[in-house]
């Protein structure tokens, strides 16, 4: 369901760009993006930190966008998003010494310290590669080649996503498999 809801947007994005323009396709986007949340508050009656930060940036940049006339806005906001998931996920790391994944979803995965490290790391490597390919391909693209990759390049995250999450059920088999006292 939460997946099905995570690609609502984007799709009804490159829909409404496909038989409309950019303009109408980023109106879409942000009411679509404000059902989106409204659903996902209705299943979690809370909204997370990265929830809060898409809408707040999807909602700024396409407001950007319909106000100046200008698609730049919309095209960016990924490279925003990422750039600064990846900033803010490093400098917690490294500056202060938190691991922000570890404090999310500590309470729901047991993972060594190295395991939480490494992922950190990950995301930080993951958030910065979203972040330049967007970059890359809003700033030398057409428009029509950034939607498209925005709706192909949604294999990024569920590439990324599936490694995640085969790295760490290995991890959690190892930390759960009965050891010698455990069997009869």
């Amino acid at each position: 369901m939460k997946l099905a809801l995570d690609f609502f947007p984007i799709l009804l994005f490159f829909a409404a760009y496909k038989f409309a323009d950019i303009y109408i396709a980023t109106a879409v986007l942000m009411a679509a993006t404000v059902l989106q949340m409204g659903a996902m508050y209705a299943i979690d009656r809370k909204l997370t930190t990265m929830h809060k930060l898409t809408l707040v940036l999807v909602l700024g940049f396409g407001a950007l966008t319909l106000a100046l006339h200008d698609e730049r806005f919309i095209k960016w906001k990924p490279t925003v998003l990422y750039a600064g998931l990846a900033l803010a996920l490093a400098v917690a790391l490294w500056g202060l010494r938190k691991n922000f994944l570890k404090l999310l979803l500590g309470s729901q995965l047991s993972l060594p310290d190295a395991v939480w490290h490494r992922l950190n790391v990950a995301w930080v490597l993951y958030c910065g590669f979203m972040a330049s390919i967007n970059g890359v391909v809003a700033a030398f693209y057409s428009t029509e080649t950034w939607v498209n990759f925005k709706l192909w390049g949604y294999a990024f995250p569920l590439v990324f996503i599936l490694g995640q999450a085969v790295y760490i059920s290995r991890h959690l088999e190892a930390d759960d498999a009965p050891g010698p006292a455990d069997r009869p």
